[in-house]
């Protein structure tokens, strides 16, 4: 197998995708004017800080997001771990200008590992000021937060643009934050004749300085963005890049030093779908047959770009269900596969997941959760699939149901749920969500090992007296015919079967086919050790989370333990089945509740009380499973939970305690 970690992915080299520069800005204006600090002595040293957040955003297709992977990579190439999370607008294109079209990236930098976006952001930078209100207003930058805005909305010939600029910075300004006007587009015309095409770049260069970043591994990451592009252009960006270093140099007072993490082994830093690539490469699984939805498709992006080295195929479907079937049949000849989608497309497999399940073909299925129903929140996060995964589909439909963490573990689960998959003859769902699609964290390189393949297939002729579904007593496990083995020709059926393959709707065949696909979750669950407790083993309150709030829960729980409260969190992997011992961990707290990102009634609702309030997902499945009191915080507003935010639950939770004794 050749390597899959190519140059790209390590820190010193560029990893973030090749798309073409934008830049584009509007402005915003305050009446403290910026004054140029002339000599270099006046210049303040940077304030070193163990972490920072900035935000940068702009309309659609400005180049903001761009801007932001490039920083992050760069600050990461330095040395600081980061956390990276997108801001996109829920339509495509939206009108430019306009609140609803604020798109970015939030980029959280720290000497310490960083497993979350973390709370609101220190410093901003936009271009215009519609999108610098949609920010505020949502409370997303903290109070003081100094804001770089571009100008040139200023004295737009528009009378009624610049009244709105001149409005936004009034309540931006009444709302305590510190805004500072800057000419980016009047300072990027200096070297070209389009800025749209290249004011992110610009401002590559003022975040380089800010953050006290090696302008030369700047440069070295803008080569490696237009890789492909000529050296016009490749140069051109460059020259703004150094434009906007020199600029905020010259003009800036403010400046940063975030010193490097302690980490001494290699690192790579991708996001969340590209580590699910790289996982599936690394797994030995050899087709991945999907149809484009967001917000998985990235993840076939980059397996269309490097599978084919490896021996790979990529099969883009005509849709969704025929791109199910394919990954399907493909197993059924003998190669593993994979098919990735987000909610509306897993909602159209689900009969043929149910073919799998039935005739016991290995699969893996990569669910990148958004908002719902339907169409909902194509853009937005959420963990709304839970119980979907876990018991979607007509009948008896055992599947085994995994949620990913961070990015590092995108990687890895994936390579988990392939050897699940062939173990046991199981469709294996493995649930990431839209924060962690985009996120970028670094993690150590992977090092390759044969353990994270299966075995070979034993294609040896089968005996005379072996049966296709010679179902194990104990595990429920069969021996996995494939198409052209000697002595293994059978019917291939949806339909009830008995041993041999052959259809029987007799009551006695159906209750032993479900009796055996059921147990072999439960010789899988026997294998599962019980999660860890982060934190004390036993005290006050317990939150228990799944899949991509684990950063935020666990960061929450750390600051509440230092301000001396008896907190500790769980964070389950592995959902259907739940590993032994978790009844145990539960029965030590006096207190237990689930932090999700899916709905929960409120009980401050009039109609809401205990008899009609609806859980959320994972809190009804422990409550049904354990038959605990587990209460449940949740959120559905389309963005990542943020530590903070799990801070005030937890006081909430334990003062409501407190009144109640």
């Amino acid at each position: 197998m050749k390597t899959l970690f190519t140059d790209n992915a390590v820190i010193g080299r560029a990893n973030v995708p090749v798309s073409d520069l934008r830049a584009d800005s509007p402005s915003d204006t305050q009446t403290v004017e910026i004054q140029p600090i002339d000599a270099v002595g006046k210049r303040q040293s940077p304030v070193v800080l163990e972490e920072h957040t900035v935000e940068i955003v702009s309309d659609s297709g400005e180049g903001a997001q761009k801007c932001g992977q490039s920083f992050g990579t760069i600050a990461a190439r330095s040395g600081n771990s980061i956390w990276t999370v997108e801001i996109i607008p829920a339509e495509i294109q939206p009108p430019a200008r306009s609140i609803e079209g604020a798109s970015g990236n939030r980029i959280r930098l720290a000497s310490r590992k960083m497993s979350n976006g973390g709370d609101e952001a220190d410093l901003m930078i936009a271009f215009n000021d519609q999108v610098m209100l949609r920010r505020a207003r949502e409370h997303e930058l903290k109070p003081g937060c100094t804001v770089l805005l571009e100008n040139k909305w200023k004295t737009h010939p528009d009378p009624a643009i610049a009244a709105m600029y001149a409005d936004a910075v009034d309540e931006m300004v009444q709302g305590g934050y510190d805004i500072r006007e800057i000419p980016m587009e009047q300072e990027c015309l200096k070297l070209v004749s389009e800025p749209r095409r290249g004011k992110n770049m610009f401002v590559l260069g003022m975040l380089c300085h800010i953050y006290s970043l090696d302008l030369q591994d700047g440069r070295n990451q803008v080569a490696s963005i237009f890789r492909k592009k000529s050296e016009i252009i490749v140069n051109a960006n460059i020259g703004l890049l150094e434009a906007g270093y020199h600029w905020a140099a010259d003009h800036l007072d403010i400046r940063y030093k975030i010193p490097p993490s302690t980490v001494t082994e290699p690192q790579i830093v991708v996001n969340g779908n590209v580590a699910i690539g790289m996982g599936v490469v690394a797994s030995g699984m050899e087709v991945c047959a999907m149809y484009p939805i967001t917000p998985a498709t990235s993840a076939s992006h980059y397996l269309s770009e490097v599978f084919s080295k490896t021996g790979g195929l990529v099969h883009q479907a005509e849709d969704e269900i025929a791109a199910c079937a394919f990954a399907i049949g493909a197993s059924y000849a003998g190669k593993c596969a994979v098919t990735i989608t987000s909610g509306p497309g897993f909602s159209l497999k689900q009969e043929a997941l149910g073919l799998a399940v039935m005739a016991e073909i290995p699969l893996v299925v990569v669910n990148v959760m958004r908002g719902g129903p339907s169409t909902g929140l194509p853009t937005k996060t959420e963990q709304s699939d839970l119980l979907f995964a876990s018991f979607g589909g007509h009948g008896d439909n055992p599947k085994v149901v995994i949620a990913t963490s961070d990015i590092e573990d995108c990687f890895y689960s994936v390579i988990t749920a392939r050897k699940i998959a062939e173990t046991f003859n199981v469709v294996v769902v493995v649930l990431s969500d839209a924060n962690l699609a985009s996120a970028q964290q670094p993690f150590p390189r992977p090092v390759y090992s044969k353990d994270w393949h299966a075995p070979p297939f034993d294609q040896s002729p089968v005996p005379d007296d072996a049966l296709p579904y010679d179902w194990d007593p104990l595990t429920g496990i069969a021996r996995r015919f494939i198409p052209g083995q000697p002595g293994g020709m059978h019917t291939l059926t949806g339909l009830a079967h008995n041993r041999k393959s052959c259809v029987a709707y007799n009551s006695a065949a159906n209750v032993e086919g479900v009796k055996h696909r059921s147990l072999k979750l439960a010789a899988l669950q026997k294998t599962l050790k019980t999660p860890e407790v982060y934190g004390a083993e036993d005290g006050d309150l317990l939150l228990i989370g799944w899949g991509s709030t684990k950063g935020a829960i666990q960061e929450a729980v750390d600051r509440m333990r230092v301000k001396g409260y008896q907190v500790s969190s769980l964070h389950l992997k592995f959902i259907q089945p739940m590993a032994s011992g978790i009844r145990e961990v539960l029965g030590r707290f006096k207190q237990v509740m689930t932090i999700e990102n899916n709905w929960s009634d409120r009980l401050d609702s009039e109609l809401i009380d205990e008899d009609n309030r609806r859980y959320t997902e994972l809190a009804l499945m422990l409550r049904a499973r354990f038959l605990v009191d587990i209460d449940c915080y949740s959120e559905v507003n389309g963005q990542a939970l943020k530590p903070g935010t799990v801070e005030r639950v937890i006081i909430d939770k334990l003062q409501s305690r407190e009144g109640q004794s």
